[in-house]
């Protein structure tokens, strides 16, 4: 009796946390949101922005809401003797951020409501991503399976450390965007979710180019959808209309000035003018009445043969690496980027925990092709879901094998999969009488969670990090504080010639200018930066003056400044910081426990 009334109470609480399933979203990301909010107040409170992109973004805003043009992404405060730094970005992004300022900020005041505006705009991509797993658990795995993935986000930490407070550069969009796109290709609904995944494809490539390849592959998956049946016609359609239309208003819209020219590293004339080609031939490949598969392979491969050709001829240049970086700037810059190296360059530890998600999706995609595959005809349209689904995750555990930045999107995308191990395998085991089965299942769940690596490796002792190395953590962390720039920010203002990993935080906590920052676009100020502190006194002399620069400013021990001890030990840096200081600069007084180093340009 006891056990049949805790059943029905058990029912009759199940039945609306499923049924409006909806709102237990929102009311979970209310409470993470405060939680994390909560949890990084004093990092909010110091503007703690962690990446140079989080602060090149700030930047673009407070540019924009001080009058500069919509259409106008140039970074004045970049390199102002040459003209500024071109930047790649578009508007998009500031709008949430902008928001949020403009209403804050009669209320707060201007430096609060930023506080406001970097603590609550990545939050808001967070949302979409929550729905977006969840749908896509609804519609491939079990419809009460939705709240799994979610959790499974806590342990996914290269993807929720996107939407982390202060994270206010693009990357949390454009995975959120990427999810909701998946979700588009999971839905049964054929023209609905070909319509969501091209919105979504659309938007994502307005803002920018990363999430490219897994696009690409989501398009080719509905092509080959539609060769497996015909049916799919309409998800293709959908598709091809939605993509050409958000693609064409996303340019209008916030393409820049520069962006407006043939440049292959953004939304431009180069990939407005692809989709509009490819959507253009997927709308007539939907229209093609041919009822074998064959014939419709056929018109598929003569399609994409047309798309290729036509990217081929009209775009040449667009053929190789999109960056454009000279070989100068890649080889002095771009191949110390940790982001850009495979996952078995960084440590163990680090490694180990962005592969666990990636891997066990692999496993969870195989039982799920599996499964849908056992249920004969009547499972076609989910294998083919599926199928689609999983091509991009794949790609996504592959490319981590060329660069650690896949991370994010690998895990995210892992998720659904990965977790569906907790309903297809563990959730029986727990049924069973055995405990060892039931130990079994833990594990499982521990797995599909992605909690199993991060737990174990808390229980192996960290290597003891060597004074040297302990020097550079310090300084990563220290010269960036507001606190450590206060002193820099009383100087009188002025071009300040410093390492290209401090421009985006200079601009933001100081008033002075900058040579740039770590933006491809700019490769020759990245070059040159970089020559100068290898080079000899004469080459940095005139470098320094080339760029109109009133100050030199470095932070001895940064990561960056390691590279010039140790790839250039006799440079310009590896001088000065020794105490040979050439008699064109002049040294200006800091505090004793100030990290930098600092020379007004006399000479």
């Amino acid at each position: 009796m006891t056990e049949g009334r805790l059943d029905q109470l058990q029912q009759r609480l199940a039945e609306p946390f499923f049924r409006h399933w909806r709102w237990v979203i929102i009311a979970a990301w209310l409470v993470y949101a405060a939680w994390i909010i909560f949890n990084r107040w004093a990092q909010i409170r110091g503007f703690s922005l962690p990446d140079t992109d989080d602060n090149l973004r700030m930047a673009q805003v407070r540019a924009w809401l001080g009058g500069q043009g919509w259409y106008d992404l140039v970074q004045h405060r970049f390199d102002p003797a040459h003209g500024g730094g071109n930047i790649h970005w578009s508007r998009l992004v500031d709008l949430p951020i902008a928001g949020i300022i403009l209403l804050m900020k009669p209320i707060l005041g201007g430096a609060d409501a930023e506080r406001a505006a970097v603590a609550l705009a990545p939050l808001l991509p967070l949302l979409l991503l929550m729905f977006s797993l969840a749908m896509t658990m609804r519609r491939l795995v079990h419809e009460k399976a939705w709240p799994l993935p979610i959790i499974g986000l806590l342990c996914a930490y290269s993807t929720v450390a996107m939407f982390a407070p202060l994270r206010i550069d693009h990357h949390g969009w454009q995975l959120a965007l990427l999810g909701l796109g998946i979700s588009g290709m999971a839905d049964p609904r054929r023209a609905r979710g070909g319509a969501v995944l091209g919105l979504a494809s659309g938007l994502s490539l307005a803002i920018g180019l990363e999430m490219l390849i897994y696009l690409a592959l989501l398009g080719g998956a509905a092509v080959l959808m539609w060769v497996a049946d015909r049916d799919e016609r309409r998800r293709l359609a959908a598709y091809a209309t939605a993509l050409a239309a958000t693609t064409g208003a996303g340019f209008l819209l916030f393409a820049s000035e520069a962006n407006r020219l043939a440049v292959c590293d953004a939304m431009s004339p180069v990939w407005l003018s692809d989709a509009a080609v490819g959507g253009a031939v997927m709308l007539a490949l939907a229209v093609l009445r041919l009822e074998g598969w064959k014939a419709r392979l056929g018109a598929a491969i003569a399609a994409g043969a047309v798309v290729a050709g036509f990217h081929a001829l009209s775009w040449p240049q667009c053929l190789e690496r999109l960056e454009g970086v000279s070989p100068e700037a890649t080889s002095l810059w771009l191949d110390h980027v940790r982001e850009a190296r495979p996952f078995y360059r960084h440590g163990w530890r680090i490694g180990a925990i962005a592969l666990t998600l990636p891997v066990t999706g692999l496993i969870g995609w195989a039982l799920l092709i599996w499964r849908a595959k056992k249920m004969g005809a009547d499972g076609r349209d989910l294998l083919r879901r599926t199928l689609a689904v999983a091509l991009p995750a794949i790609a996504a555990f592959c490319l981590l094998f060329w660069q650690m930045r896949a991370a994010p999107a690998a895990q995210m995308m892992a998720l659904p999969a990965a977790t569906a191990l907790i309903v297809l395998v563990a959730a029986k085991l727990l049924n069973s009488p055995k405990l060892w089965h039931h130990a079994i299942a833990i594990v499982l769940v521990l797995f599909g969670f992605g909690a199993v690596v991060p737990l174990g490796t808390r229980l192996i002792p960290g290597e003891r990090q060597a004074a040297a190395a302990q020097r550079v953590s310090k300084a990563n962390r220290t010269c960036p504080t507001l606190a450590a720039l206060a002193p820099i920010n009383a100087q009188p203002k002025g071009m300040v010639f410093t390492f290209i990993d401090l421009g985006p935080r200079m601009i933001i906590a100081t008033h002075h200018d900058v040579v740039g920052g770590p933006y491809h676009r700019n490769d020759r100020a990245i070059a040159d930066v970089m020559k100068a502190f290898r080079g000899d006194e004469a080459n940095a002399h005139r470098t320094i003056r080339e760029y109109g620069s009133d100050y030199l400013l470095v932070c001895p021990d940064m990561s960056t400044a390691t590279i010039f001890m140790a790839e250039a030990p006799k440079g310009f840096y590896a001088q000065i910081v020794k105490g040979k200081v050439p008699a064109w600069l002049k040294p200006v007084a800091l505090p004793k426990d100030s990290p930098f180093k600092m020379w007004r340009v006399v000479g």
